[in-house]
C-alpha cells in the first residue's frame, strides 16, 4: 500500500505542469530570456564585444512574438497603471503656520507674535519677511527651526481646477461635505414626520 501511494505521488509530481496552461511557460521563458539579455549586455560593454550567435534572437519585437495575448495585455495595463501613478502628485497647500520643532510652538501669519510677552511681530506678516535673527518666543529656537505646516490634497495636479471647487479640497473637506450632507438629509428626512 505504501509503495502504491509512493508511486502515485511520484507520478503526479513529474505531471504537476500538465494542467498549466502553456502560454504561462512561455511568458516565464520569454521573461526569463529578456532579463538574460539585459544581464549579457551590461556584461559585453564592460567588456569586448563579441557577434551574436545565428540562432540567438536580439529584437524585442522577436521575444514579444514568444508571449500571447493575455499577457501583452497583462503588460500593457501595468504599464498604464504606472503611468497614472506617476501623474499622480499630491499637491502640498500652505495653511500660514509655522511650526517650532524644538517647542511646537505655532507661529500664525494672521495673528503673528505680539500677543505673546515681548512679541513684536504684527498680524498678518509674512514669515519670509521675518528677520533672520528672529526666535521663538518659548524657547528661544532660531528662524530655522521653524517648519511650515501644510495640507495635502489628493489627486491628480491636471484635475485641480476642474469641478465645483471640490476637486482642490483636502480629504477632511470632502469628508465634512459628504457626512454633512448625509447628516442633513436625516433630520430633513426625520423633520418629514414631525409634520404629520
Amino acid at each position: 500500500m505504501n509503495q502504491i501511494s509512493f508511486i502515485l505521488a511520484l507520478l503526479l509530481a513529474a505531471n504537476a505542469y500538465a494542467f498549466s496552461p502553456v502560454s504561462t511557460t512561455r511568458a516565464t521563458y520569454a521573461r526569463s530570456s529578456l532579463s538574460t539579455h539585459f544581464r549579457m549586455a551590461v556584461e559585453e560593454s564592460t567588456e569586448t564585444s563579441s557577434p551574436v550567435a545565428d540562432g540567438e534572437s536580439t529584437g524585442t519585437e522577436e521575444e514579444q512574438e514568444e508571449l500571447d495575448a493575455g499577457t501583452l495585455l497583462q503588460l500593457e495595463k501595468q504599464r498604464r497603471a504606472d503611468e497614472l501613478r506617476s501623474q499622480e502628485v499630491f499637491m502640498k497647500r500652505s495653511t500660514g503656520i509655522h511650526q517650532c520643532t524644538v517647542c511646537d510652538w505655532e507661529f500664525d501669519e494672521k495673528k503673528g507674535d505680539s500677543f505673546m510677552i515681548g512679541g513684536l511681530v504684527k498680524p498678518d506678516t509674512p514669515f519670509a519677511d521675518l528677520p533672520s535673527n528672529y526666535r521663538c518666543p518659548t524657547c528661544r529656537a532660531s528662524k530655522d527651526q521653524f517648519q511650515e505646516v501644510t495640507e495635502t490634497i489628493p489627486g491628480f495636479e491636471v484635475n485641480q481646477g476642474y469641478g465645483l471647487g471640490t476637486n482642490s479640497m483636502t480629504s477632511g473637506q470632502k469628508n465634512l461635505l459628504v457626512f454633512g450632507g448625509l447628516g442633513a438629509f436625516f433630520v430633513l428626512f426625520l423633520g418629514g414626520y414631525a409634520l404629520s
